[in-house]
């Protein structure tokens, strides 16, 4: 605006807007790494340049179930659409050869109902009165205006056959829409993970550790959590492995190692040397690219189906030095749990170390223990310091108060020269 008004020559302006492009520096945005399971728990994975396609056709069962909704209702649908207009033409057929649709154009009246008991379907004069027969027929309402007679044996086939494929189509997109809205995927929906995990110490030893937790009151029955470790590593001989799968132990003080799930549960990874976390310190973790996946299988109590609940967690969601918070608590004798704390986390004392340091050097983890505790007794001390300096701040704020509300005295002097003091 200024170089329009020519208060400043546009030479400048122009010289001035190049030399601060200049100066900005471009910082590309780093690209979100590419994650193996997603937190809803969907695969993250793109199938493509499939040749063989009619594999999923040999299943069309499974293939019907895994279609989404909107195409399974289209071909729910057309099914039955397709089926009544293909046996309606069969019907218009049956009766267009038998003679019945020119028997009853060319009589009327009285003569029509005569013709009943010579045609093979009453009443079948067009392809709109077949395709209602065809309804009826297969949908078993029989309204009464159309039925069949026993002069073709033809018919009666057709009929058989209607019905037989009337009842395969029914069993199948039935079964279809009951797999559909009985999927054991839809119980998952209520199984929920803490949205990060945690490393710290317990029992003197590193852990990695994440919540679970189930918002429904019915139980998943033999419910087991496995935990793999997705990594890319590149073998001796130069091969490139872009998914490595690594088992996790999990620390479980039951044999059978299920978990009961009545109430949120914090699973513990204890990292030692079986672990792929072994040789990964707090500053090593932050370049790592792995993906740790977790899997909780179960049987839904009420259906008896299996369930599967699925997560991951990368390098920015594993939070060193930090403790759960604890959610249960018992109220007028029965356990309450507190949904709002579910991923909740606190800071604790945790050596910055690996694991393979920390056995290494057990001394490690006392220095850190002993700093933890030198520090919480000086925020003790300040944390008082300040509570006396406030009470003390408080005192002498109420002794002012006090002494400015005092009564002055008051001397009077007598013709004797005595002194009679009064308070005013």
């Amino acid at each position: 605006m200024l170089a329009r008004k020519s208060i400043i020559p546009e030479e400048y302006v122009l010289a001035r807007i190049a030399a601060e492009n200049l100066r900005k520096p471009r910082i590309r945005d780093r690209l979100p790494k590419a994650r193996f399971i997603a937190k809803s728990g969907a695969c993250n994975l793109a199938h493509k340049n499939i040749r063989e396609q009619g594999r999923f056709l040999q299943d069309i069962f499974t293939t019907l179930v895994d279609l989404k909704w909107r195409h399974t209702l289209v071909i729910f649908t057309m099914s039955f659409l397709c089926s009544w207009l293909l046996f309606a033409i069969m019907w218009w057929l049956v009766a267009f050869a038998h003679g019945d649709i020119y028997a009853y154009m060319e009589k009327s009246g009285m003569e029509k109902s005569a013709l009943d008991s010579t045609v093979c379907v009453t009443n079948v004069r067009s392809f709109t009165s077949a395709f209602l027969f065809s309804i009826e027929v297969q949908v078993t309402i029989g309204f009464g205006g159309r039925m069949m007679t026993e002069e073709c044996p033809l018919a009666i086939t057709v009929l058989i056959l209607q019905n037989i494929v009337g009842l395969i189509i029914n069993a199948v997109m039935l079964g279809c829409i009951f797999m559909k809205t009985a999927q054991a995927h839809r119980r998952a929906e209520t199984l929920i993970f803490s949205r990060h995990a945690v490393i710290a110490v317990r029992n003197g030893k590193l852990c990695f550790m994440f919540r679970v937790g189930d918002l429904r009151k019915s139980m998943i029955i033999s419910a087991s959590v496995r935990i793999q470790v997705v990594k890319k590593t590149t073998t001796p001989e130069g091969e490139v492995v872009p998914i490595h799968q690594l088992d996790i132990p999990v620390d479980n003080p039951i044999e059978s190692n299920n978990i009961f799930l009545v109430a949120p549960l914090i699973i513990c990874h204890v990292i030692d040397k079986r672990s792929p976390l072994y040789e990964i310190s707090a500053t090593d973790l932050a370049n790592q690219d792995l993906e740790v996946i977790v899997i909780l299988e179960g049987v839904v109590e009420t259906t008896g189906i299996t369930t599967q609940a699925r997560t991951s967690y990368i390098a920015e969601e594993i939070q060193w030095g930090h403790r759960f918070v604890s959610i249960v608590t018992e109220e007028e004798g029965v356990y309450s749990v507190d949904y709002s704390k579910f991923g909740n986390t606190v800071k604790v004392a945790a050596p910055r170390c690996s694991a393979r340091e920390l056995d290494e050097k057990p001394s490690i983890l006392i220095q850190t223990l002993q700093k933890s505790e030198l520090s919480h007794q000086n925020s003790l001390r300040k944390r008082n310091s300040m509570r006396r300096n406030n009470s003390m701040r408080r005192n002498n704020s109420i002794r002012r108060n006090n002494s400015s509300l005092i009564v002055p005295k008051v001397q009077f002097m007598t013709p004797e020269g005595n002194q009679n003091t009064s308070e005013s």
